[in-house]
């Protein structure tokens, strides 16, 4: 069984939503959306969606590989869309998580999307602490506080 997903991978689903809609995202609306996906994923499942670590930055959890592919848009809108749907997300529920994470977050700017993952006691704060920035959130730590999270919710 594959463990996760390119996190550009998924990030070209939040932009393919988004260009649906008529609407664009910053790198930072992207970075947070892959995030919170991942961490549904981890809460409900069990499983990641992506394949690479998380770090907590500055700004808040970070998938390095990510940022990099759109820091040139600097805080400007992605301007690069998927022509078509993204497909080959297995199990199916992982599709499912990203569209929910869109009808959930999608509305959120970059930087409300921010603030949540700066509350005290998420994972990015806990690691923060412990470890300093630049540090990697763990998977173990994400899946707990998701989970808490939906249990919450329900």
């Amino acid at each position: 069984m594959k463990l996760g997903n390119s996190p550009k991978h998924v990030a070209e689903y939040f932009l393919y939503l988004a260009d649906a809609e008529k609407r664009t995202l910053t790198p930072m609306q992207v970075l947070k959306l892959v995030y919170i996906a991942h961490g549904w994923q981890l809460g409900f499942y069990g499983r990641p969606l992506v394949n690479e670590s998380v770090e907590a930055w500055q700004y808040g959890p970070v998938i390095p590989s990510l940022y990099h592919r759109y820091k040139c848009y600097g805080s400007n809108p992605i301007e690069e869309c998927p022509a078509e749907k993204p497909n080959g997300f297995t199990p199916q529920e992982e599709g499912d998580t990203i569209e929910q994470v869109w009808k959930g977050y999608g509305q959120r700017s970059g930087i409300s999307l921010s603030s949540l993952t700066h509350e005290p006691g998420t994972p990015w704060d806990i690691t923060v602490k412990q470890s300093g920035l630049g540090a990697v959130i763990s998977n173990d730590l994400i899946e707990d506080y998701y989970r808490r999270l939906g249990a919450q919710k329900q």
